[in-house]
């Protein structure tokens, strides 16, 4: 089994209500046992068009799943749960699921990048996996607290998982 941890956000109608349906979608997959979830976030965009504010959380799990299948479940749980492509680069969504970090794994794929490129420029994503993991590091053994700092965005805790 792998350790992942997987970034949630919606900003589109009832944003916690997407956020909480994506991790229960998560944990009733056979392959994936969710083991750990932050609490809900309200965050601001950051960059794309003028928008509503996100709820974002930080899931971790258990899988046996590689990580391109994985890619793929996240994808197909956000075609369910009601994401529709666009063409506006983060622009509002439904839900958005990223593969965070899988393993110790370093993924530079043009579909697939692990762990996720920008996560460490981001509050949002930090804050609720440093909640959950507060001595989480990359796959080179840097700190993700060490970067908490610099990132972008504001980020206030909501309410619980």
């Amino acid at each position: 089994m792998t350790t992942a941890y997987i970034g949630i956000g919606s900003n589109v109608g009832e944003r916690s209500s997407f956020c909480r349906r994506a991790v229960s979608a998560l944990d009733d997959t056979p392959e994936i046992r969710v083991t750990a979830a932050s609490g809900l976030y309200e965050t601001e965009p950051l960059g794309g068009p003028p928008q509503r504010s996100f709820i974002n959380l930080v899931a971790r799990i258990e899988t046996s799943l590689g990580p391109r299948t994985l890619l793929g479940v996240c994808k197909e749980i956000e075609r369910m749960l009601g994401r529709e492509p666009s063409d506006i680069r983060w622009g509002p969504r439904v839900v958005d699921l990223d593969v965070l970090t899988f393993g110790d794994e370093k993924i530079n794929d043009e579909d697939l990048e692990v762990p996720h490129p920008r996560m460490l420029q981001r509050k949002f994503v930090l804050v609720p996996l440093l909640e959950i993991e507060p001595e989480a590091s990359d796959p080179w053994g840097a700190r993700y607290l060490d970067w908490i700092e610099e990132a972008e965005g504001k980020v206030r805790l909501v309410e619980p998982f």
